[in-house]
């Protein structure tokens, strides 16, 4: 397993993490001793660093995940998050956070976490975020149950402008370095590597759209973007390749990012976790990818408060505007 260091924290975390949503259900049901199982058995394997959330279940994923960890805490970098509880259910208030970090603690059962971050902020305001929210997490940093502090969300242009503000240790976006769109190249990865700041990566396989199925019915991606991927999909399978593998091999190579996080519910999804993050895909391929995913590089879905929304994200109704790159500078 290769490692690389999260920014300036200093950990130093394998190149693949152990995405838990899947550990609540948030993908299908699971079968809690399978996903013992796959916990174990990517520790063994080198995957050292976990991603959860009190969202993921609403809750039962920090639960589970914690039973999981039992005896094996000390071997893994165990993140997770605050102030999303719900589906539109948010708090981004001091209290509320302070209430939040014990609760995860107790289900995880640990008395620290290495990475506690303030989940999906383009949902707040963002003033809230940066004189509250962020403060308040630098006291938790301060108390010892926090060794590092973060942010995460879909919106990259407002997760790079809150860092601005009020410098985090790490921060993590998801689908935005996938085959269907690399926002993530353009926005993060400059200032992150200029700040020292840790990236991460989340949904390599576009929450579930890069696989040879169609993907969950809840996705909020427009149909232009869903039919990119299935045709992405019959791409690899003509050239006898699974597309969920060149989708994580491809994200998990980019060399600006610490880790990428892939849910896991089995252990041969780990294997195949594991085996797809070996060697990057084939350039050539990849410049085929490209062609056909072209029409939709610059797409993303509405998500959080309109106020927050990135440059390029296309309101339902308003589905063939042409994207308009980011600007390079703002």
């Amino acid at each position: 397993m290769e490692y690389r260091t999260l920014g300036g924290t200093g950990l130093r975390v394998s190149k693949i993490g152990f995405g838990a949503a899947t550990v609540g259900n948030e993908y299908g049901l699971v079968d809690p001793a399978e996903i013992q199982r796959a916990v174990h058995y990517a520790i063994d394997e080198g995957i050292n660093i976990f991603d959860v959330a009190p969202y993921y279940g609403r809750t039962l994923a920090e639960t589970r995940l914690g039973e999981c960890l039992r005896g094996r805490r000390h071997q893994v970098i165990l993140a997770t998050k605050c102030a999303r509880y719900g589906k539109e259910e948010f708090d981004f208030s001091a209290a509320r956070i302070m209430r939040s970090v014990d609760e995860s603690l107790k289900r995880l059962q640990t008395d620290y976490l290495d990475i506690f971050h303030v989940h999906d902020i383009e949902f707040g305001h963002r003033e809230q975020i940066i004189q509250e929210s962020l403060p308040a997490m630098r006291k938790i940093q301060e108390s010892g149950k926090a060794r590092f502090i973060g942010i995460t969300g879909l919106e990259v242009v407002m997760l790079r402008e809150v860092a601005e503000a009020f410098p985090v240790d790490c921060m993590l976006s998801y689908c935005r370095y996938t085959l269907l769109n690399t926002d993530l190249d353009e926005v993060l990865a400059p200032f992150c590597r200029a700040t020292g700041i840790g990236l991460m990566n989340a949904s390599p396989l576009h929450m579930g759209l890069l696989t040879n199925t169609p993907g969950p019915p809840w996705h909020p991606a427009h149909r232009k973007i869903k039919e990119a991927a299935q045709k992405v999909a019959e791409f690899c399978r003509s050239r006898g390749l699974e597309v969920s593998e060149v989708a994580l091999g491809f994200a998990a190579n980019h060399p600006d990012v610490a880790c990428t996080f892939s849910g896991i519910s089995t252990v041969e999804e780990a294997k195949q976790n594991i085996r797809a993050v070996e060697r990057a895909p084939d350039p050539e391929l990849l410049a085929q990818i490209a062609q056909i995913t072209a029409p939709v590089k610059r797409m993303i879905w509405p998500s959080g408060l309109k106020e927050n929304w990135d440059p390029m994200t296309v309101p339902y109704g308003e589905e063939d505007l042409v994207q308009q790159a980011y600007p390079a500078q703002r």
